[in-house]
C-alpha cells in the first residue's frame, strides 16, 4: 500500500529540482552577459519541458535500482543465509546446515563483553534452523519461493499447519487471497481517482499495466515450478550485468520489484506522458489531452465557461464599485444625482449607438435612402 501512496507525493519535488537544473544549465551554456531565455517565452518553456522529463526519468530509474539493491544486494533470503544455490538438493542443504551449526550453535559461540549477546546468537541459530526446515520440505519450499517469509507464518511452528496451510493448494489459495486484495484495492484507487477527475492522461495505459501485472503475478504464484523467465532470462541477466555470481531473484523478490516498477510506470505516465506531446509555442506547457473522450472535452468546456462567468461577475462587481466611488462626493444631493444619472444614461445610449455595428449599419442605410435634394426640415424619403 505504501507503493500506491507514493503516487501522491509527486507534485513539489520534481518542479523544484527542475528549476535548479534549468538554472544550472543556463549558467553553463550561456555566456556571462548574454541574455537568458525568460519565463513565458517558447524557448524557456521547451527547455523546462525537456529538463523536467530528464529529472523525472533519472529519479524513477534510481528508485528501481534502489528497490533492486534492497531486495538482492542488501536483503537476504534463506538460500543466501545458508550459502546454497536455489537449485540445491535436500542433501546439500542439510550438509551445509551441519557445517553452519558447528560454527554458530549457541553452545559453541563465545558471548560476553565485546562479543554478540546470547540473545543475538540464539536468534541467528533459530533463523538458520527455520531456513533449513523450510527448504527441506518441498511444500514449504514451494510456498517460500513464491510468498517469502509470510509463508513461514502460514505454515505455523515447525510446519505443523497451525498457521492454516499444509498443502500446495492451501498456500496457493492463501496467496491468491492476498493477491486479489492487493489488486482489488489498487483497482478501486485508480477507479476512484478517475471519477474525481485525476489521472485522466493515459488512463487506459494504467489499466493495461495493472491487468498485465495481475496476470503475470498470478502465473508466478500458481506455476508448479519456477517460471522460465527466472531461469533463462532474469537471473542470468542479473549475474551478467552485476558480474557477481550467486545473485538471483526468487519469485517473491521479483514480484516485489515488479510492483515497484509498476508504480514507477504509473508515475511516469502522470509526470512524463503529458510532457511528451506538450505544446510550448505559447510560452507555457500546454498538455494535449490523451486518452480522453468527448465527455472530458465537454467537461473542460464547461469548466472554461464557468471560469468565464466568474470573471464577468467579478468585472461587473468592480464596475459597480467604481461607479459608486465616482458618485460618492454627490451623496445626499438628489438633484446632482438625478442629473448625473441622466447624463450617464445618455452617454451609454450614445456609446452603444456609435459602437454597435448593427445600429451603425441601420443608420447608414437610412441616410442613403433620404432624398439628396430634400429641403431642410423635410421628413421621409419622398
Amino acid at each position: 500500500m505504501s507503493d500506491l501512496l507514493s503516487l501522491f507525493g509527486w507534485t513539489f519535488l520534481p518542479n523544484l529540482v527542475t528549476g535548479w537544473v534549468q538554472s544550472l544549465y543556463y549558467g553553463i551554456t550561456i555566456r556571462a552577459g548574454s541574455p537568458r531565455p525568460m519565463p513565458g517565452t517558447p524557448r524557456y518553456a521547451e527547455h523546462r519541458r525537456r529538463i523536467h522529463i530528464l529529472v523525472v526519468t533519472v529519479y524513477l530509474l534510481y528508485t528501481i535500482y534502489e528497490a533492486h539493491y534492497e531486495l538482492v544486494v542488501r536483503g537476504s533470503n534463506f538460500y543466501g543465509d545458508l550459502g546454497v544455490s536455489p537449485d540445491a538438493s535436500e542433501r546439500e542443504i542439510k550438509s551445509r546446515f551441519r557445517r553452519l551449526a558447528a560454527l554458530y550453535h549457541p553452545d559453541k559461540v563465545v558471548t560476553g563483553q565485546g562479543q554478540q549477546s546470547q540473545e543475538e546468537v540464539n536468534n541467528y541459530f533459530v533463523h538458520l534452523k527455520t531456513a533449513v526446515d523450510t527448504l527441506t520440505d518441498p511444500v514449504r519450499r514451494f510456498a517460500y519461493e513464491r510468498f517469502g517469509v509470510d509463508a513461514v507464518a502460514w505454515a505455523g511452528p515447525n510446519g505443523n499447519g497451525k498457521g492454516g496451510c499444509k498443502t500446495h493448494r492451501d498456500f496457493v489459495m492463501r496467496g491468491a487471497q492476498m493477491l486479489l486484495s492487493y489488486y482489488g484495492l489498487a483497482a478501486a484507487v485508480l477507479y476512484g481517482l478517475g471519477l474525481l477527475g485525476y489521472l485522466t492522461w493515459g488512463r487506459y495505459e494504467r489499466w493495461l499495466v495493472l491487468a498485465s501485472m495481475f496476470v503475470w503475478e498470478a502465473h508466478t504464484v500458481m506455476s508448479p515450478g519456477r517460471p522460465a523467465v527466472f531461469e533463462h532470462f532474469l537471473n542470468p541477466l542479473l549475474q551478467r550485468v552485476t558480474g557477481v555470481m550467486g545473485r538471483y531473484y526468487l519469485p517473491f523478490q521479483a514480484v516485489a520489484l515488479m510492483r515497484k516498477v509498476s508504480v514507477t510506470v504509473y508515475i511516469a505516465i502522470s509526470q512524463i506522458g503529458p510532457l511528451l506531446t506538450a505544446d510550448t509555442s505559447s510560452g507555457q506547457l500546454v498538455a494535449k489531452n490523451n486518452g480522453a473522450g468527448g465527455g472530458d472535452q465537454e467537461e473542460l468546456l464547461k469548466q472554461g465557461l464557468e471560469r468565464l462567468e466568474m470573471m464577468s461577475k467579478g468585472l461587473d462587481l468592480d464596475t459597480t464599485r467604481l461607479v459608486e466611488l465616482g458618485i460618492a462626493p454627490f451623496a445626499g444631493d438628489q438633484e446632482a444625482l438625478s442629473s448625473m444619472r441622466g447624463k450617464i444614461k445618455e452617454w451609454l445610449v450614445q456609446n452603444t449607438i456609435r459602437n454597435d455595428p448593427m445600429v451603425r449599419d441601420a443608420l447608414g442605410r437610412g441616410l442613403q435612402r433620404r432624398r439628396v435634394d430634400a429641403p431642410a426640415g423635410a421628413r421621409g424619403t419622398k
